[in-house]
């Protein structure tokens, strides 16, 4: 071989060898172009060069930021990820009182059970499906996938008031993984898949079945798809990411895991740990919001009506120092008042419905796992979380499991986590692709709003 192809052979192998530590970001930067492209020049990046992190709050609870799917070209793809019943999910309606009417019947629904309820149903389903593992044996599991069984029972039985059959469960869960793995990109949609959770659910209004008081604007199908998008979709979806990234965080910081067993109860440490994995991992990455008239804020610039506003919960969370550092006793140190924090949104402008009974549901889950296992993990954390968080489960020693670490297969995990990476990325890139050109060509919400219009 020629000195060139020796040169070429080396340059390849160091190439590849370092895929992992640069091409799945080059790629995800190549989405986030691509999905700036589909919104247009009226995206505001918020904080941004109009509005910086000490207006965030001011300018998401503006009156005039109320507009939500109309007018932004975004929403085709949401509207596209979140089908079927995109045009009644309480997250996409207008202003307006049939808005008004859904997140009441949504509130009425999560608060009619007291705490102590929440706290039994949440220890109960989580205790069922762990059940399900084995006691006694070390196992690999993805806590995405452990966890949406757990919320999928727990939302079945708030709404239906009985325990959550299996078949109802997986039809749950096949409509929750088929959406985020779509949202994520890591897989296309399977409107199958979601159309029979659909077809279940309107059969057990018809029945009689359904929770009393479902919103009685919207027809019976419509309200099929309000309990499946509302409570078994972004329901199960959000607190099974929310408690992936809470059992990976714990799962990584062995200190955190030592804490967690040696501090004794009542001294908040868990809760700080769920308010700083919020923070560090918030939930909702960018909330897009319509303005509706022209908003003008004490030394910011004005933003017309019309603009779409791209409010960025990382970068405003993130905006203290250390901002991006896993460190629960910062809330020792300060409160809410002192640290940009809104994990679920603002009172004034479509606050999560979920926000009183989600950090407290978070913590019985974690006690629920913590009490059995102790999860380790080496994988990537990422707030996306498209690896669905690659985590080992380890048997508590008072279950017959030998104690320490399994430093081989951590060190397994990680190099197999990396080299996933690349190959999602790539995967994402493809995918994503195509459902952005696929969502443009659909137009569900475009369609639908000028189908209104044109019906006045």
């Amino acid at each position: 071989m020629t000195p060139a192809l020796w040169a070429v052979a080396v340059a390849a192998l160091a190439v590849a060898a370092t895929l992992p530590y640069w091409l799945p970001t080059a790629v995800v930067a190549l989405r986030v172009r691509i999905f700036d492209l589909v919104n247009g020049e009226e995206g505001i990046a918020v904080p941004g060069r109009l509005v910086g992190t000490e207006s965030f709050t001011r300018l998401y609870g503006h009156p005039a930021a109320n507009g939500r799917s109309k007018g932004a070209a975004l929403s085709d793809l949401f509207w596209y990820w979140l089908a079927p019943g995109p045009e009644v999910h309480q997250e996409h309606l207008e202003p307006g009182p049939r808005y008004d009417q859904v997140a009441r019947v949504t509130r009425r629904l999560l608060t009619g059970a007291r705490k102590d309820e929440w706290s039994e149903l949440v220890a109960r389903c989580t205790g069922h499906v762990l059940d399900e593992r084995p006691a006694t044996a070390t196992g690999a599991v993805r806590l995405r996938d452990l966890m949406m069984p757990v919320w999928a029972e727990v939302y079945y039985e708030l709404v239906f008031g009985e325990p959550c059959p299996r078949a109802a469960r997986d039809l749950i869960v096949g409509n929750a993984d088929d959406v985020v793995s779509a949202l994520k990109c890591t897989g296309l949609r399977h409107m199958d898949r979601r159309d029979r959770l659909t077809e279940y659910l309107l059969d057990r209004i018809r029945r009689g079945d359904a929770p009393a008081g479902l919103p009685d604007t919207l027809t019976e199908r419509e309200q099929a798809y309000y309990l499946q998008g509302t409570f078994f979709n972004t329901a199960v979806v959000q607190m099974s990411e929310a408690m992936a990234h809470l059992l990976l965080v714990i799962a990584e910081h062995p200190g955190v895991r030592h804490r967690l067993t040696q501090d004794p109860p009542g001294t908040g440490y868990l809760d700080r740990v769920v308010e700083e994995t919020l923070r560090v991992w918030p939930l909702f990455g960018i909330a897009h919001r319509v303005t509706s008239a022209d908003i003008v804020l004490d030394g910011a610039a004005a933003i017309p009506a019309g603009s779409v506003l791209l409010f960025n919960y990382a970068d405003y969370q993130h905006d203290v120092p250390d901002g991006d550092r896993f460190d629960p006793d910062r809330w020792l140190r300060a409160t809410a008042r002192d640290i940009p924090h809104i994990p679920f949104g603002v009172s004034a402008n479509r606050p999560c419905p979920a926000r009183g009974i989600a950090p407290l549901t978070m913590r019985v889950a974690a006690e629920e796992v913590l009490r059995r296992f102790e999860p380790m993990s080496s994988a990537g954390h990422a707030r996306s979380l498209p690896n669905r968080a690659p985590c080992l489960l380890v048997p508590r020693p008072a279950a017959g499991a030998r104690g320490g670490r399994p430093v081989l297969r951590l060190a397994l995990m990680r190099v197999r986590d990396r080299w996933e990476d690349v190959w999602r990325s790539l995967v994402q890139l493809a995918l994503g692709s195509y459902m952005v050109w696929d969502a443009r060509r659909q137009a569900l919400c475009r369609r639908y709003f000028e189908t209104a219009e044109a019906a006045r």
